[in-house]
């Protein structure tokens, strides 16, 4: 029993040892691979940096082919755009100076080819959106890795080369109404210029007057781009240094007030008002800030001087009659008779004024029925207010409003008729027909314009107008 128990204990510590064995040569296996793998991502990481680097000379070298013999080897341009987009992708050659330059040089390369073809055919496109744009990024990152002289003086020469087309582009987009993308090329065009003048550089922008004029056209091209923190900075820049153009402060107060700053937009608008006077665009921006502020008296007086400057202008003829016409309804709640007859009068003065200029013009037609249609509705709100008199005394007054209203609304009907001839389907203009002729008890005019005004409400259009 024992012998067996010595050999059983003796088959088990033999039996461990070589499970320990196999285990301890597995683990050193395992350890081994793991090994190998690392090793393997290491070389196989080390030649993708290589051939990030090794891509950007091959571009070098494609775009040299390109250069030497341009018609012989026109896809060599292309092709070192490719190798030169796919080294990029690399860590090491968005390290490289030279990676950011060669990317330039491919792309400035690119835009010469094709303002070549636009002096020949002024109609022809651009290969890329913008080039210019492109070629600049690129010069900026090798400027700013640049570790030797000659580097930094081939990204000045490029970025040199690509400035006129910045601005160029630029204003295309801007013609375009892209402008976020004619901002981004305008900014460019301007950090071109700083970088160019650090640098001891001529710029194009270095002519009397060109650098304001870039700077206020891309605050604008911002401010079209909704960006109004961008703007900012550039109108600001010409503020600071006292310009001379007024845009800047319209600038500037469009910006302060898109940004809900309207204390801050007023006082600038008050600036630029006093500092030029003259100018027509700062004076109807005062206008609208009036208008949207409800300050109805100053705004008389600023509507009279934009007539005065622009006398062909319908526009300031019915917003001044609109105005008058506001502070009529309100004198009239006020009681205030003598100064409701006067500003009843002006309004129907500059209303008539307008439809001299142009009779047919909508707005000055149906605001002038409006008006003679809003006083009989006042006047019929006095008369149904009015204590029950069955005297003949009461009988008359009573007879004397209702004729007045009928009078009143007479005189409106040749304004709607007019502005229903030019727009059929004016809901506002259909209504006041509707009533009037119901008043009038013309049942069977009365129900055409009912069933008009049915139709655009329903969603519909009348296609000729009723009134010719």
């Amino acid at each position: 029993m024992e012998v067996t128990s010595s050999n059983h204990s003796l088959k088990l510590c033999l039996h461990f040892s070589l499970s320990l064995y196999y285990c301890k040569q597995k683990l050193t296996m395992k350890n081994n691979l793991v090994t190998l793998a690392v090793a393997l991502f290491s070389v196989l990481s080390s030649t993708a940096q290589q051939d990030g680097a090794a891509l950007v000379k091959t571009a070098g070298k494609a775009l040299a082919a390109y250069n030497i013999d341009p018609s012989g080897n026109a896809a060599k341009l292309e092709e070192a755009r490719n190798l030169i987009e796919k080294a990029l992708k690399t860590p090491e050659a968005q390290a490289l100076a030279l990676a950011w330059i060669t990317k330039g040089n491919i792309y400035n390369t690119r835009l010469q080819n094709d303002l070549t073809k636009r002096t020949i055919n002024p109609n022809a496109g651009f290969t890329g959106d913008n080039d210019a744009l492109i070629a600049f990024e690129a010069y900026k990152n090798g400027y700013r890795l640049s570790e030797k002289s000659y580097e930094k003086s081939d990204c000045i020469k490029g970025i040199k080369e690509a400035q006129a087309s910045l601005v160029n582009i630029g204003v295309s987009k801007y013609e375009e109404k892209k402008y976020e993308k004619s901002f981004s090329s305008f900014r460019a065009a301007i950090e071109s210029h700083d970088l160019l003048k650090a640098n001891g550089q001529k710029s194009l922008l270095d002519e009397p007057g060109q650098l304001e004029d870039q700077l206020y056209i891309t605050g604008l091209a911002a401010l079209l781009a909704n960006r109004c923190n961008d703007a900012m900075i550039f109108f600001n820049k010409l503020y600071k240094a006292g310009t001379d153009k007024p845009e800047v402060y319209e600038g500037l107060y469009n910006c302060k007030l898109q940004m809900g700053d309207e204390t801050g937009a007023g006082k600038i608008l008050e600036e630029g008002r006093k500092k030029f006077p003259e100018n027509t665009g700062l004076l109807f921006a005062e206008i609208n800030f009036l208008l949207k502020n409800g300050r109805l008296n100053a705004l008389t007086v600023r509507l009279e001087e934009a007539i005065k400057k622009e006398p062909d202008n319908i526009g300031l003829y019915v917003t001044l009659g609109n105005v008058y016409d506001n502070l009529y309804q309100s004198a009239q709640k006020e009681n205030d008779v003598a100064k409701a007859t006067a500003y009843f009068d002006k309004a129907k003065k500059y209303y008539a004024e307008g439809l001299l200029k142009d009779p047919k013009n909508l707005d000055a037609n149906y605001s002038l029925g409006a008006l003679y249609y809003n006083k009989a509705a006042i006047r019929t709100q006095q008369l149904n207010a009015l204590p029950e008199d069955l005297s003949a005394e009461g009988i008359k007054k009573q007879t004397a409003i209702r004729n007045e209203i009928m009078g009143l609304f007479d005189q409106a009907l040749p304004y709607f008729k007019k502005s229903e001839s030019i727009a059929p389907n004016d809901i506002n203009t259909l209504i006041a027909l509707v009533e009037i002729f119901a008043r009038k008890e013309d049942e069977v005019i009365s129900l055409a314009m009912k069933k008009r005004l049915d139709i655009v409400k329903a969603g519909g259009k009348n296609q000729t107008s009723y009134f010719k």
